[in-house]
């Protein structure tokens, strides 16, 4: 199964976070964005999802399942997007940045998968078929403590497919690991 290459240190880690928070407020107060951090480690080229929460609620959630940028701008482009452009909530206030609380999963290659491979917790699920198409990340099927079949319905339905979509032949299940870390708040 595919893996991230090293897992990140921890001032890898602080600095991803601290560059999604810097290019969010820079946004918000119309200021151009900031520069990311130009480490070795954060120059590699792989997908990211920036998940914004406030409490227990999430507030946005965007990221791209693979990026032929470096990793830190990659985490920059998305953490705006996930705060200004995810359709599903309007777009993130001045009040309201104090409050969330960033998550970040840098996403492992894809590896097309059966489905009686997925591991619930481990694997992030997307599923495609003819247009459609709809990803959860690993840590949405512990969260909610799904079975295998269970993440893959959610999965289909957050495609805008039937639930059963994925047992038809025609249908492309991928799996991928993630690395999952976010601010203390």
């Amino acid at each position: 199964m595919p893996r991230l290459p090293d897992p990140l240190c921890e001032e890898d880690r602080r600095a991803l976070l601290e560059a999604a928070r810097r290019a969010i407020r820079a946004k918000l107060e119309e200021q151009p964005a900031p520069a990311a951090p130009d480490r070795e480690t954060l120059r590699r080229e792989c997908g990211a999802f920036v998940s914004l929460h406030i409490g227990e609620r999430l507030r946005g959630c965007i990221g791209m399942i693979e990026s032929r940028a470096p990793l830190a701008a990659t985490v920059a482009r998305v953490a705006v997007n996930a705060a200004f452009d995810d359709p599903r909530f309007p777009p993130l206030t001045a009040e309201e940045l104090a409050s969330v609380k960033i998550e970040i999963s840098v996403l492992s290659p894809m590896r097309a998968a059966a489905p009686e491979q997925i591991e619930p917790g481990r694997d992030g699920l997307w599923i495609r078929k003819g247009g459609f198409s709809g990803l959860l990340l690993p840590q949405v099927a512990a969260r909610y403590g799904w079975s295998r079949e269970r993440f893959l319905e959610e999965t289909c339905r957050k495609a805008g497919l039937d639930p059963q979509a994925w047992r038809d032949a025609e249908t492309l299940i991928h799996a991928f690991t993630a690395e999952v870390f976010s601010e203390n708040r």
